[in-house]
């Protein structure tokens, strides 16, 4: 579904990433991890258009897409939940998932689609007419995640959703994750939390240093091994 094929890119003069390669299959959770510092952000942002390439190719659905402008990647059915959630702090829960499909093409699902999301997150349905500033961090972070799921993408692409929220909320959301998985949906996810990343994944990634150092099929991963190769043990 996507092929990233020794791609480079980084910030001005500063390349951050270094030849790296890395494959998502449709219907898979792929995961990747790595400490801070390691790229991740920087390959999703790369993916998405963010960043532009200095070598390599994205390839989506066998069309290259590297230099597609951002906006357009929800066209293709491409769609980021960034880390921090950046949600509309100053608009209703409702407004904010009314513009996860403002994409022109999107918007004659978008009730069907909020009904959805409403289903998946029954606590964003009682308070859907309150200001989303008013949310705790891990209300936030399901209101990211729906207003994502808005313009119902083929691909999701998720930078760390658990960062700062409580291990009760954690588990919530990775359940919610699982449910995405068992409906077909292809994920991308970056995540700190190895062994929840794990224990969810098809196809494992380790980053380090710009770099793609490990690369399995989750089902033949131990977790040892992952953190020696994470800790360089």
């Amino acid at each position: 579904m996507l092929d990233i094929n020794n791609i480079r890119t980084g910030y001005g003069a500063i390349n951050v990433l270094w030849d790296v390669s890395i494959s998502a299959r449709a219907g898979q959770l792929t995961t990747i991890i790595g400490p801070n510092g390691a790229g991740k952000t920087t390959l999703l942002r790369a993916i998405m258009g963010l960043l532009p390439l200095s070598q390599g190719e994205i390839v989506y659905e066998k069309k290259v897409i590297d230099g597609t402008a951002t906006w357009n990647m929800a066209d293709l059915g491409v769609v980021m939940i960034p880390e921090g959630r950046m949600i509309f702090r100053d608009m209703t829960i409702e407004e904010n998932l009314m513009m996860g499909a403002f994409p022109k093409q999107h918007r004659a699902h978008a009730q069907r689609n909020c009904e959805r999301a409403y289903a998946m997150f029954p606590a964003l349905h009682k308070r859907r007419h309150l200001l989303a500033g008013t949310l705790s961090g891990g209300e936030g972070q399901m209101l990211a995640m729906a207003r994502g799921l808005m313009s119902d993408p083929r691909l999701l692409i998720i930078d760390e959703p658990s960062l700062g929220l409580a291990p009760v909320v954690v588990n919530e959301l990775f359940e919610t994750l699982k449910q995405l998985k068992a409906e077909g949906r292809s994920i991308i996810l970056v995540e700190q939390n190895t062994q929840m990343a794990l224990a969810l994944a098809d196809q494992v990634y380790l980053m380090q240093s710009g770099k793609v150092v490990f690369s399995k099929p989750a089902g033949e991963v131990s977790l040892s091994q992952l953190q020696d190769l994470y800790f360089g043990r």
